[in-house]
């Protein structure tokens, strides 16, 4: 089991790798050559700008029982199909029964914007989101070490 990254505007990169390190865990942050993520306990691999460009190059090197920090509903929906196990900055794990009302949503989000409307952007992040994320992270690294035992 390793935790990657989608690290363009993830809030929870410092959180993740941490967790990653106490549970002596392969961490990998991948981003696009926008941004320049460093780590220690974290290896980083940068990918060429591009329209989801950093989205397929980690979904290409996904494997089942990976754990994936995503906002991304497009990328969780394609590691769920490759048997990782996505998550999102807010401890919301992905699965199988809610993907599909996930994606009908940004899709008709999407529709709102196509036609000029606007959205309501995120609330600044609060300390109780970052913690119910690392509790929701652990429990799911637990979850998984268990089904090894």
């Amino acid at each position: 089991m390793r935790i990657l990254i989608d690290a363009d505007a993830c809030p929870v990169v410092d959180l993740t790798v941490k967790i990653a390190k106490t549970y002596n865990l392969d961490c990998i942050i991948l981003c696009d050559t926008s941004h320049y993520i460093e780590k220690n306990g974290a290896t980083t691999i940068t990918i060429s700008k591009g329209a989801d460009a950093v989205d397929f190059a980690l979904v290409n090197m996904v494997k089942p029982g990976d754990i994936v920090i995503t906002q991304d509903y497009g990328l969780a929906a394609m590691c769920l199909a490759r048997e990782a196990v996505p998550i999102n900055q807010d401890g919301m794990i992905y699965s199988n029964d809610n993907i599909g009302g996930l994606l009908e949503q940004r899709e008709m989000a999407r529709k709102v914007r196509a036609s000029g409307g606007r959205l309501k952007g995120p609330s600044k992040r609060t300390q109780e989101q970052n913690e119910k994320f690392m509790r929701e992270l652990m429990n799911l690294i637990d979850k998984i070490l268990s089904q090894f035992d």
